[in-house]
């Protein structure tokens, strides 16, 4: 009895192992093909120059070819939206921008569900902004442009790089968090936004680190402070607002990968490790500080609830400044 019964067990555990052993060798390797990275604004910009600095060494590591395709328009909304309906097999990934995930399903109307549609991976990257004046105002620290403006509501102008973008939303949370008022006013980009501060045209800006401070060393713009709560490294002598009487005041970008919902976990774990890997790379950190960004990793179940957290804040923000999507 005791040898059929052992025979038996022996049987049953050689079934269980051909099974198992047949599902490892049925699960396909990855990736075995080219892998397509959604850049949801045209070339020239911030996402694209962190695509163009992760995808060779993504492709050295993965032994399949990154390509970058960059998909500007709708605010973003259409690259999300690509990933969103592409097949989730980790062969379409999303390198997401902050506001494109916060902001945008409280300006628009979207098709696809941002938290429904699309499964986080990881954090890569954050990025502070910096808050610079014209040197016209009579102002050189947080404490004194308060000061000023509430004086002469409405007198001071400031420029982003059009409505509901990361530098508008910036100086609206300032400006309701110091009980100031100032005139928006919307330019193309970025770009145009800068060029409006260092022509005078407007008085105030939410900037980029990278592309303020060397117009702040050549005296043609005045910085007050970053927006993070630890001091930038690119600056570190400069203050933050946190520390400038606005407790918690933590505003600014960050990069990240995502995937199709519903892709297997295995693909994410491994796109995941290859991702940390690359923007925890010496020579690609320092790469990456050059133009502001410091990196930042998460898990998915974080960046989940990094994402959660700040559309909860920006919708209100959006609410209660009135912006409505361009």
């Amino acid at each position: 009895m005791a040898t059929r019964l052992e025979g038996a067990c022996l049987i049953a555990a050689c079934v269980s192992f051909a099974a198992g052993a047949a599902a490892f060798a049925a699960e396909p390797a990855y990736p075995t093909r080219p892998v397509r990275l959604l850049i949801p604004f045209a070339p020239g910009g911030g996402s694209d120059a962190l695509a163009r600095i992760v995808t060779p060494r993504l492709t050295d590591t993965l032994g399949q070819t990154w390509v970058a395709d960059n998909r500007g328009g709708a605010g973003g909304n259409l690259a999300a939206e690509i990933v969103a309906r592409a097949a989730p097999d980790g062969y379409t990934v999303f390198l997401g921008f902050a506001t494109i995930l916060t902001v945008n399903p409280a300006l628009y109307k979207l098709s696809f569900d941002m938290g429904r549609d699309l499964a986080p991976v990881t954090l890569l990257a954050t990025a502070q902004y910096i808050l610079v004046l014209h040197p016209v105002v009579p102002a050189n620290s947080v404490k004194d442009f308060i000061a000023l403006a509430r004086q002469k509501p409405g007198a001071f102008n400031f420029s982003s790089g059009g409505t509901g973008t990361p530098l508008h939303l910036a100086a609206e949370l300032f400006s309701k968090r110091a009980g100031i008022t100032m005139v928006h006013v919307p330019y193309k980009g970025g770009g145009p936004a800068a060029a409006a501060l260092l022509a005078g045209e407007v008085q105030v800006l939410f900037a980029s680190i990278a592309s303020s401070i060397p117009q702040v060393k050549a005296g043609r713009l005045k910085a007050l402070a970053t927006t993070g709560l630890k001091r930038s490294k690119v600056v570190p002598d400069l203050p933050t607002l946190d520390e400038s009487g606005f407790p918690g005041f933590d505003v600014g970008t960050w990069y990240a990968f995502l995937v199709p919902a519903r892709t297997p976990a295995t693909i994410v774990d491994r796109l995941r490790g290859a991702a940390i890997n690359t923007v925890q790379a010496p020579d690609v950190q320092k790469i990456m500080a050059a133009q502001g960004l410091e990196v930042e990793t998460s898990t998915p179940q974080e960046l989940a609830a990094r994402i959660k957290r700040e559309a909860a804040v920006w919708a209100g923000i959006i609410k209660a400044a009135g912006i409505k999507g361009e």
